[in-house]
């Protein structure tokens, strides 16, 4: 993993928020809300979660620890203050990667987990490379939530990213 791909993997994250943001915006909050048996029941607990692990990550990466209670607490209880704190976590996370410089990911990632508060060690790009395949884990249980309620979410494919092509 380099630096390029760090930030090709956080646009694709980007975009493929925007899309699913947008695919949920014309269910209503409670349709948002119910429980769908979903691992974090909703498509609102889902997202939720998302942004959750998206800001414990992004706070072990930049140094700065994000105080989360637990990986299903609820952040926001509206979808769209839960859109404009996902809108501005995409930014971020796109500042650090465009921050990354190659020996960045050749170094080790120190923490300590919520679940279980043990000291982790892991390399770095090990641990950058779990954190987007976490979101697309998720993402995936959304679009299937989606599908139930008859929505089309579109293409999800990385490939498919615009300006992918464009990557050579």
């Amino acid at each position: 993993m380099n630096a390029r791909q760090v930030q090709t993997l956080a646009n694709y994250n980007r975009w493929m928020n925007e899309r699913l943001y947008a695919a949920c915006a014309p269910l209503g909050e409670d349709e948002r809300k119910r429980d769908r048996g979903a691992f974090f029941r909703s498509i609102h607990g889902t997202l939720n979660h998302l942004l959750v692990a998206d800001s414990i990550w992004m706070g072990r990466f930049t140094g700065e620890p994000y105080p989360a209670t637990s990986l299903d607490q609820e952040l926001y209880g509206d979808f769209e203050s839960l859109r404009r704190a996902r809108v501005a976590m995409d930014a971020t996370i796109e500042d650090w990667a465009a921050s990354l410089r190659e020996g960045d990911l050749a170094g080790t990632l120190a923490y300590t987990s919520i679940l279980n508060p043990e000291p982790r060690r892991y390399p770095m790009w090990l641990a950058v490379t779990h954190f987007f395949n976490h979101q697309t884990h998720h993402r995936g249980q959304l679009t299937a939530l989606l599908s139930q309620c008859g929505l089309d979410y579109g293409v999800t494919d990385l490939i498919q990213l615009p300006g992918a092509g464009d990557l050579a």
